[in-house]
């Protein structure tokens, strides 16, 4: 279980680290992807941008937590940043998005961070 558990945090941490990299190299893409698309006129290349910033920074402190302060601090991570895919959930309904994209990827990926809290707390 041990095995299973520190792969699924990292690849959950380099998943996050990916996201906000695509949010800072492909911010049409990505916002595609995250099924609210981005409007062509005002200033939301500023606001992916930091979207970018903010997953990246997430993702390599997952990692940082897990190398260096263990599996039971990145568990509580895993809890605490649980509610990001959650609220993008209502994020995506409020803005017309998909509720496929909704549920299929935001509401199931909190699902799987909080199985991966779960693993964590049982090493």
């Amino acid at each position: 279980m041990t095995v299973t558990a520190y792969t699924l945090a990292v690849l959950l941490d380099l998943l996050v680290l990916f996201i906000g990299a695509r949010f800072l190299f492909q911010p049409a893409a990505a916002a595609t992807g995250y099924g609210v698309p981005a409007r062509p006129e005002g200033d939301a290349g500023a606001y992916l941008t930091i979207k970018g910033l903010r997953d990246g920074a997430s993702g390599v402190m997952g990692l940082v937590l897990l190398a260096f302060a263990g599996a039971r601090a990145e568990a509580w991570f895993m809890v605490a940043v649980a509610i990001v895919p959650l609220f993008d959930t209502l994020i995506v309904l409020r803005n017309g998005g998909a509720r496929i994209v909704a549920f299929g990827i935001h509401f199931a990926t909190a699902v799987v961070v909080l199985i991966s809290a779960a693993l964590l707390f049982a090493v």
